[in-house]
């Protein structure tokens, strides 16, 4: 078989990626003071969009925001300290950056894999893996 005819079935082969990263809408979040702590009342939507654990993204907004945060009852995430909107979400853009869009074909279908005690980002839709 020559290279034209195996490059034809390859393309014919590869799925077909519908959109683009553009389809990939993180929900704002939705904060809220109560007395001395941030509530992220939507933290469960924006966790469910990004495909990510509850704990995974908790752990990053306490270290990138630099305070101490738990998940109540309620599924909302309660973050210590007084920060707003615009802060919450470049957290979680950078989050999302990071942990959620491949950094090759800057699409959302992506894992997080662990191999040899490293976090690896494996892309479903191009096949990269990069260290996160």
């Amino acid at each position: 078989m020559d290279y034209e005819k195996m490059l034809d079935r390859g393309i014919e082969e590869t799925p077909d990626i519908v959109g683009g990263s553009d389809r990939f809408d993180v929900p704002e979040p939705d904060i809220r003071q109560e007395g001395h702590s941030t509530v992220f009342e939507n933290f469960q939507s924006v966790v469910d969009k990004l495909d990510r654990r509850e704990n995974h993204l908790l752990k990053f907004l306490q270290n990138d925001l630099g305070t101490s945060a738990n998940i109540d009852e309620s599924n909302r995430a309660r973050l210590t300290g007084e920060f707003d909107t615009d802060r919450i979400a470049e957290a979680v853009e950078a989050y999302t950056e990071q942990y959620v869009l491949c950094s090759e074909c800057g699409l959302p279908d992506t894992n997080l894999q662990r191999e040899q005690g490293a976090e690896i980002l494996q892309c479903d839709a191009c096949g990269a893996q990069s260290a996160t």
